[in-house]
């Protein structure tokens, strides 16, 4: 048999473009070496954007036991004054989740995997290495060690940051100029050492010692310490050298060690996102600081923009160069958010204190002596290139809001779906000229659906617009003010797929 698409690596980014690719009735074949989810935590943070993926998989319910809202992130400069603070934006949410999280990793993979293995038409390998991969102009084949061969018409790496996939098709990696090492260590707090600690997350810009404090669901709490010049990044991972380290905070008898490890932080993008008929996603494409928790978001990214591209195509819906504006728009994305990671790691790792109380005057001058709130969502960039128009709020997110129907709330795409969307404001009245099947039209206001909030209604008016053409995976494609530009814009759209 022949699966439309093979993926390489169950981790949470093949496994949503599995899920993604299976819930659109592709045959899909998935591989991973390990048998088990990793039992500890690594990824710490989701936001609203990932809740919807996770919604449309089915599984927003099943993990939101497993999160927590997102504390403020407070940064205290040299003299522990406050320079900096990021938050999440205020309700109504405009996507109809609480915008920044924290989370357990291992139960939301866990949950994920289960609810992928179960769709027909994906077959699941655990404990399964690929040990060769091959293609030609119909199609990629799987080498399995055994001896098994798996043939697809396409295929997805997402076999982590040291992907054997990548290097067997000798794509390299752009190096953005970020390397530092760093401890991480996550800690399971007793109730009486959470009294101690701080009740939102704190960024110490300290050039002494560099280091982030940040509070996970219940007694998680997590802590990214700079190692100094000449540390030994193993030795400080031992348990004697990592309480030394955290008696600043806490004591032994206070806590419980549930994992240490150290890294470097890297800043790295793939030169090339696709060799043919393999493309590379998550970690194998990038990697970035981990500033505001968007390492997992950015996999996750990868997974909802290359699988309906991949569907639109197998469908006969769409040219092969649909499948170029993958590598087009996440690299440019991934780029210009790591740009601004750097930015914040920048702020937070200076090491020559004159520099950092410059760093400290600059920042509150420019915030006129009274620190603000920054949402947290301001640093993520919208799309800049690939398939997307050039009109008001194109390349941002679609607002997902709270819809009134039989007496319940329920979330926008529970009712208008997930395919490509003409969403029309239905109180200004914009006509709908004759649209494709596979474009579903829904009107909301007078005469159509009934938001609970006014988020769309806000959303309509601050970009001046009436009518808007939304992706499969959310993201706007272009907008209109009148039916004229409406019918501009579906016609480019229909000649560009």
């Amino acid at each position: 048999m022949t699966f439309d698409v093979a993926i390489i690596g169950f981790g949470p980014t093949g496994a949503a473009a599995a899920g993604l690719l299976g819930l659109a009735g592709r045959r899909v074949f998935v591989a991973d070496r390990a048998r088990e989810v990793y039992d500890k935590p690594r990824a710490f943070a989701l936001d609203h954007e990932i809740m919807r993926l996770f919604q449309q998989l089915g599984l927003a319910e099943t993990i939101e036991p497993f999160t927590a809202p997102f504390t403020a992130s407070e940064y205290y400069g040299v003299d522990q004054q406050l320079i900096k603070r990021l938050d999440m934006v205020p309700p109504p949410y405009p996507l109809g989740y609480t915008p920044n999280l924290v989370f357990r990793q291992p139960p939301v993979e866990a949950a994920l995997r289960e609810r992928v293995s179960a769709l027909p038409g994906v077959e699941v390998a655990l404990g399964a290495e690929v040990t060769d991969i091959a293609q030609d102009a119909e199609g990629v084949t799987l080498t399995l060690a055994g001896g098994r061969t798996v043939r697809a018409k396409y295929a997805i790496a997402a076999d982590g940051a040291s992907s054997p996939t990548r290097e067997r098709l000798g794509l390299a990696l752009d190096d953005l100029q970020f390397d530092e090492p760093w401890l991480v260590v996550d800690v399971r707090v007793k109730q009486h050492g959470l009294a101690r600690l701080p009740d939102v997350s704190i960024q110490y810009c300290d050039p002494r010692r560099p280091c982030t404090y940040l509070v996970g669901v219940g007694e998680h709490r997590r802590w990214e310490i700079s190692l100094l010049p000449g540390e030994d990044p193993q030795a400080v991972t031992r348990d004697a050298a990592m309480w030394r380290l955290l008696s600043r905070w806490l004591s032994p008898d206070e806590a419980t060690l549930w994992r240490q490890a150290s890294y470097r932080f890297h800043a790295l993008v793939a030169k090339e996102w696709r060799k043919g008929r393999v493309f590379l996603a998550g970690d194998a494409a990038h990697q970035q600081p981990p500033f505001i928790g968007q390492g997992m978001c950015q996999g996750l990214r990868d997974a909802a923009n290359l699988a309906w591209k991949l569907d639109t195509v197998l469908a006969g819906r769409g040219d092969d160069w649909l499948l170029d504006t993958y590598g087009e728009e996440r690299s440019l994305h991934v780029r210009e958010l790591t740009a601004r990671l750097k930015g914040i790691g920048a702020i937070i790792g200076e090491r020559d204190e004159d520099r950092a109380r410059a760093r400290d005057a600059k920042l509150l001058a420019e915030a006129g002596g009274v620190v603000r709130s920054t949402p947290r969502q301001d640093i993520i960039p919208k799309l800049a290139a690939g398939l997307i128009g050039d009109t008001p709020a194109a390349g941002s997110l679609f607002p997902q809001p709270w819809i009134a129907r039989d007496g319940r709330r329920v979330r926008f795409d529970e009712i208008a779906g997930t395919g490509w969307r003409l969403v029309l404001d239905a109180d200004k009245s914009p006509v709908a000229p004759e649209t494709p099947a596979w474009l579903r039209v829904v009107s909301v206001g007078r005469g159509g659906l009934v938001e609970c909030e006014g988020v769309l209604r806000g959303w309509f008016d601050r970009h001046g617009v009436r009518a808007a053409i939304v992706r499969p995976d959310h993201y706007v494609y272009a907008t209109a003010d009148g039916e004229a530009e409406l019918r501009v814009a579906l016609g480019v759209l229909a000649g560009r797929l």
